[in-house]
């Protein structure tokens, strides 16, 4: 698919969530096997790695994995807005803020979740980066960090956003707590706030309003679109349970046919991926790390897993080890 083809307001109905260190390409190509319609995202980027460190490098994407959007994190608006631009020069469909991260990596570089307490320096980035893009500019943020109260903070920042002329918000439902919580406690202790989300769609109706958070259902996600959310936004477990969330993604929430029947089918379209990536000097591992949880649940999953987790360390690592821990899965199945 081309960008121009595709509707991203629509696209956004389901997305999987940006995640570092596991929505590189290769997981971004696994994924669009299962999917052809949901919204994928890149790593976070930093703003910062492409203006001044050089590295375009970090940008690079195949034109297949359209719908496709890319996050990028820092905090100087005039930065910002120059990395939105080679974004959106590269070809990507949307350009993404990144204010929800609660790292201590992005907490020192002073963006991610921090910035929910500069409401005004992200409207600022904001604006400049719509300036700089000829793509949409959206907003991923929390519903608040530490003390602040939710019910305050979220509007004021959704009205500041939304002035600077931003017109698409995925909102955390949780708080980020920068003090006493790591980066993994914080996906799961702060409690979730789903209606305070929602009461947010209707005091912004003309904001497109996703929602992520423990969303790990099909099911969940479209009961949130029935409640009248422009999307849903799946993180952990469209990794490690793809074929539960991807599969049926495409006819359950949009209303179109899917690409793949089976697990099966979508590790056999993968394999000519893999194969490319091994002819271009690759290695196993690069790909096969995001299929572990491909057989979640299915008979033969444990041995699919350790035998691409032990077999793919190996420098010549091939296809044939790909085929092997597949044949366990059919053999396990029959």
């Amino acid at each position: 698919m081309k960008r121009d083809e595709i509707d991203l307001r629509s696209a956004a109905r389901l997305s999987v969530a940006p995640m570092m260190d596991w929505t590189d390409r290769h997981c971004r190509a696994f994924h669009r096997v299962m999917t052809r319609r949901t919204l994928l995202y890149t790593e976070m980027v930093v703003a910062a790695a492409l203006v001044r460190g050089g590295a375009r490098h970090l940008l690079a994407f195949d034109p297949a994995e359209h719908p496709v959007a890319l996050q990028i994190g820092g905090s100087e608006p005039k930065e910002l807005a120059e990395a939105a631009r080679m974004g959106a020069n590269e070809g990507y469909g949307e350009v993404n803020l990144n204010v929800g991260c609660p790292s201590d990596r992005v907490k020192s570089g002073c963006f991610g979740a921090v910035l929910m307490r500069e409401p005004e320096r992200v409207a600022a980035a904001c604006a400049e980066m719509i300036a700089a893009s000829s793509v949409p500019v959206t907003v991923k943020c929390r519903i608040g960090v530490d003390d602040q109260v939710s019910e305050e903070v979220l509007p004021d920042f959704l009205t500041r956003v939304r002035d600077a002329g931003v017109r698409q918000v995925t909102i955390h439902a949780r708080k980020a707590w920068l003090k006493g919580l790591s980066p993994k406690e914080n996906r799961d202790i702060p409690p979730l706030d789903y209606p305070l989300v929602h009461r947010m769609k209707a005091e912004f109706p003309d904001l497109s309003i996703s929602i992520n958070g423990g969303i790990a259902t099909l099911d969940a996600a479209a009961e949130h679109l029935e409640g009248g959310l422009d999307g849903a936004m799946i993180g952990r477990a469209a990794y490690h349970d793809p074929a539960s969330v991807l599969l049926r993604a495409d006819s359950q929430i949009f209303g179109a046919e899917d690409p793949c029947e089976r697990a099966e089918d979508a590790a056999l379209r993968m394999r000519p991926y893999i194969a490319r990536h091994l002819e271009a000097g690759g290695r196993l591992h690069d790909v096969t790390r995001h299929m572990l949880g491909l057989f979640t649940g299915r008979p033969g999953a444990r041995t699919w897993r350790r035998t691409l987790s032990e077999g793919t360390g190996r420098k010549d690592a091939g296809l044939e080890l790909f085929d092997a821990a597949l044949e366990h899965v059919t053999l396990a199945a029959a």
